[in-house]
């Protein structure tokens, strides 16, 4: 954009040629009147109209001039400042995200959510835990620019980090984070049961616990005792939502080709329940335990 004096230059440039007109003009009319008679020299007149007749070119001139430079300059403020808006205000954005982090970190921090400023954004530490235990923390680096990434983190491959940024990180930092975290503390919850029930719970295993990455779909063969007979029962346990750390779906089936007593049949669906409704190492401490399960009973008995 031009500089301010410059069009008060102009301006003044101006309004010295239009006074000095004006004056000339008058002097002209005054003339008129004093040589009305026969002392007016035709001389005189032409030579003072001929200064007019140039003065008026030149004011037309510089009107246009005038007009140009004002023209330019209001198309030159028209093209940059939506970009200086723009501008502005992407970083009004950006800058009211870091604080809403800032404030989502504070108000979290003893809910498993912790983290620190960084020079480029801000590293969060999710902290995961199951059962009243504190399991693995997870990081994640967000930098602060339009669009947000993530610079750097910790979080195991198999989680679907990548969906959830996709989905939240651009327009909910705060879903993002949570959904985030439900996922991890819902991985970190079944990672710990079924790890309890390989290390404190071998002897009721009949081989090896069968789990993939996500330790959603738990496959395993344990023996039960009743009355005197061992029978084997065949468990399935899948967690169709990444989120939690009780099974979906639940199937328990024995492991013979003899038909099942009307008990053990009990004592199977008695198990599906259990399975359903409390974690996989707490029901095996019933089993441990010797307790004695009430089919009358809704499955809620077993929380």
């Amino acid at each position: 954009m031009e500089p301010a004096n410059t069009l008060r230059e102009d301006g003044e440039c101006k309004g010295g040629i239009l006074a000095h007109l004006e004056r000339l003009e008058t002097q002209m009319n005054r003339s008129h009147k004093r040589f009305e008679g026969p002392q007016r020299t035709q001389a005189e007149e032409s030579t003072l109209g001929t200064r007019i007749h140039k003065l008026r070119l030149l004011r037309d001139k510089l009107r246009a001039e005038v007009k140009q430079r004002q023209a330019e300059i209001e198309a030159s403020a028209a093209s940059t400042e939506p970009d200086q808006t723009l501008e502005t205000s992407e970083q009004e954005v950006l800058e009211t995200k870091l604080e809403n982090l800032k404030a989502l970190l504070q108000a979290y921090h003893f809910t498993g959510l912790s983290g620190k400023l960084t020079s480029r954004g801000v590293s969060v530490c999710i902290h995961t835990a199951f059962d009243g235990n504190l399991l693995d923390s997870y990081i994640v680096d967000l930098v602060i620019e339009k669009p947000l990434w993530i610079h750097h983190h910790s979080v195991p491959v198999f989680i679907p980090l990548e969906e959830i940024a996709a989905k939240y990180l651009q327009t909910d930092v705060q879903h993002f984070l949570f959904s985030l975290c439900e996922h991890l503390n819902g991985y970190a919850g079944r990672k710990y049961q079924a790890d309890r029930l390989q290390s404190d719970f071998a002897a009721f295993l009949a081989g090896p616990l069968q789990r993939n990455s996500l330790c959603n779909v738990l496959s395993f063969t344990y023996k039960v005792e009743l009355g005197g007979q061992s029978f084997l029962f065949c468990a399935r346990l899948l967690y169709k939502d990444l989120t939690v750390t009780l099974p979906t779906d639940v199937t328990v089936t024995h492991r013979g080709t003899d038909a099942l007593s009307t008990s053990w049949e009990e004592q199977r669906v008695s198990h599906e329940n259990l399975f359903r409704t409390t974690s996989l190492h707490k029901a095996f401490t019933s089993f441990a335990g010797g307790e004695k399960l009430n089919m009358s009973l809704p499955p809620c008995y077993f929380h």
